[in-house]
């Protein structure tokens, strides 16, 4: 039998207070939206999550909703796999070296905070309007946090470790997987979790004006109808879908910083 461990019961104890308290503000904000709903707010702009529950049957009946949910799920799937791996390698090239990284952190930063919808006329134009505009769009919302937290999780690993390896006879793939990986891991998976929000929404923006399929097209076309019920519940599905990869990436992460707990 494995000896009691204070630590990890501890540990454990705080996991199901932190649950708890997440279940209960998620209650009371229903609850309050609920009341407000009902009470306060013209059902013309806002419907309680009771009657949003109730009609997600028929959202899916809705002609051509379920197949959007497929198309923006691959959208935004095969968006986030180009941005994860261009930014991960783009920001180990720039932040292992001190040249490339004086050089192009400046204008990385200057990219990140220009507002991409201004350019997404280019996109349509080099892409079309089938899905590799949007796949685009949503790679270039996603790819500089991405290459910016690697760069900050590179630049936080001591130098000393790097070089005990190399000293020690360790290729640059084992001082890659041993050393640097698992160092900045934490700062990636920020990264990717910025980058799949990024993603989201270049994708759905992406999928508002230029598009006649995935979600997106169908939020417009449900707020321009004036159809709440069906837009929130379009929403709330969005809301899970981006909760449940938020939940893939922390497991993913814990699962690579394995060593760091134990």
């Amino acid at each position: 039998m494995s000896a009691y461990n204070p630590w990890r019961a501890l540990q454990r104890e705080f996991a199901c207070r932190l649950w708890l308290v997440r279940l209960i503000v998620i209650a009371g904000l229903l609850a309050w939206w609920e009341i407000a709903a009902r009470y306060w707010v013209d059902p013309q702009f806002l419907s309680p999550p009771s009657r949003v529950l109730l009609s997600l049957p028929s959202l899916f009946g809705t002609k051509g909703v379920p197949a959007a949910l497929w198309i923006t799920l691959w959208e935004l799937t095969l968006a986030f796999v180009i941005a994860a791996a261009i930014g991960l390698a783009l920001g180990l090239a720039i932040g292992l070296s001190q040249l490339p990284r004086r050089s192009f952190v400046p204008i990385i930063l200057l990219l990140y905070g220009t507002p991409q919808i201004t350019i997404l006329p280019l996109f349509v134009l080099y892409f079309g309007i089938g899905p590799a505009s949007k796949i685009a769009f949503g790679v270039s919302h996603g790819i500089f946090p991405i290459i910016v937290t690697v760069v900050a999780g590179v630049q936080n690993i001591k130098p000393i470790l790097v070089v005990a390896a190399r000293a020690m006879g360790a290729s640059r793939w084992q001082v890659f997987r041993w050393v640097i990986f698992p160092h900045m891991i934490p700062s990636f998976f920020v990264g990717l979790r910025l980058g799949m929000a990024g993603v989201l929404l270049g994708v759905l923006l992406a999928e508002l004006y230029v598009s006649s399929a995935g979600i997106g097209y169908f939020t417009q076309m449900f707020t321009e109808s004036f159809d709440p019920t069906k837009l929130l519940g379009l929403i709330s599905l969005l809301a899970v879908m981006a909760i449940t990869c938020n939940g893939l990436l922390r497991r993913a992460e814990l699962h690579f910083q394995r060593w760091r707990v134990n």
